[in-house]
């Protein structure tokens, strides 16, 4: 039996920017992406269906016998022992949602007998989803991966913990004088990571393989920064997938981050309107502007994007893939991918220089920017022309 997981379609293109590059399942929220929970939790490897473009990096399984799985949906222990019991012909469901179908021969699930899912699920199906349930999935993640181990000794006599018995550090993770409050929700400090001197974390908060904390960073807690990337300033419930440099003071809140993104020094996000009023953010579904519900959401940022010193980004900003921010004032609130400016305006940033950049700071944490991830950043530019308005002004 092998487990597909697969992209929603209308729960992809809510989730774009941060899916034009990965399928649903390889969002992180929590310490894991949803695929490696779902690996850790079947023990089994896990394929996907998902965008053709994006095949040949997250391939699916030529095979008659399949379980397919919603890449939105989080497992937890009641959703296991369901899908564990599901025989073939019969999907499950969960609000109308297709949780989960085993199948034999076809990719079509509509046909098979109906099975109800009673239990709560963490399903995300919108971005702000990412930081709102990243506390609860911190905890869910963190009791899967430390079950029946034993955390890595912290040495450093400088270091302050309190709630101890939430703290679980990994081989390799080095504290220096920092103040660590795990008494509220877990602190999980992964293999070969840095919390530098002076630093303060809150749980739940999750520092995942390689990661760095600087010197004097405050994490306010219900936060992951995910592997290989650097944080600083004032970082509170935002999502990092991996990758990316927010390096220096400057407050993130409220916000997702994916891979290969740096901020610039003092870069700052507003995650609350003046009138505390529903965030509004721009809805690749309905093109256009949508009301989120929420009172809180700053920044989401997809692949390769940067911005310079001193960026402001306000209230539920949306920012596509391999975007280059600079300049005083706020840009606008949504920036399409491959754009190259700020609020006095916009370009559009060259894919042979955007494909340049992007191989050069990926060798510099020794990966290199191979023909299919090229192929599929050229394929986010042809998309994401439409979003670019100005080609059309200029044309």
């Amino acid at each position: 039996m092998h487990i597909h997981l697969f992209d929603e379609k209308t729960v992809r293109q809510k989730l774009l920017p941060l899916t034009y590059t990965r399928p649903v399942a390889e969002i992180r929220v929590g310490i894991l992406t949803i695929a490696e929970k779902w690996q850790k939790w079947l023990k089994k490897p896990v394929f996907y269906q998902t965008e053709e473009y994006l095949a040949n990096a997250f391939p699916s399984h030529k095979t008659t016998e399949k379980l397919f799985i919603n890449g939105a949906v989080c497992p937890n222990n009641e959703l296991i022992t369901q899908i564990e019991h599901l025989q073939a012909g019969q999907a499950l469901y969960y609000d109308n949602i297709l949780i989960a179908g085993k199948n034999e021969g076809s990719t079509d699930l509509s046909r098979l007998k109906k099975i109800v899912f009673e239990s709560h699920l963490n399903i995300i199906d919108e971005r702000w989803k990412i930081f709102k349930l990243n506390a609860a999935e911190i905890k869910s993640d963190f009791g899967l991966i430390t079950a029946g181990r034993t955390s890595a000794a912290l040495t450093d006599p400088h270091t302050i913990v309190y709630g101890k018995e939430n703290l679980f550090i990994e081989e390799g993770a080095v504290v220096k004088a920092a103040i660590i409050n795990a008494e509220k929700g877990p602190v999980y400090l992964g293999k070969n990571t840095q919390v530098l001197e002076g630093a303060i974390i809150k749980g739940s908060f999750a520092l995942c393989e390689g990661s760095t904390v600087n010197i004097g960073g405050k994490m306010r807690g219900d936060t992951t920064v995910g592997p290989y990337s650097k944080v600083g300033g004032e970082v509170s419930n935002s999502v990092i997938f991996g990758y990316s440099n927010k390096g220096h003071e400057g407050y993130l809140g409220n916000s997702v981050l994916g891979e290969w993104c740096n901020l610039g020094a003092d870069t700052n996000t507003s995650n609350l309107r003046n009138d505390y009023g529903n965030v509004k953010v721009w809805s690749y579904l309905d093109n256009g502007f949508q009301d989120s519900g929420q009172e809180f959401c700053g920044l989401v940022m997809g692949d390769h994007s940067k911005c310079g010193i001193n960026t402001m980004f306000n209230t539920g900003t949306v920012v596509g893939v391999s975007a280059n921010i600079f300049g005083a004032g706020f840009p606008r609130n949504f920036v399409p991918s491959f754009s190259w400016g700020g609020s006095a305006g916009f370009l559009t940033y060259r894919l042979d220089k955007a494909l340049d950049v992007a191989k050069k700071v990926q060798e510099r944490r020794r990966k290199d920017l191979n023909n299919t991830d090229q192929s599929i950043l050229k394929e986010v530019f042809r998309q994401s022309a439409q979003y670019r308005i100005w080609e059309k002004q200029e044309a």
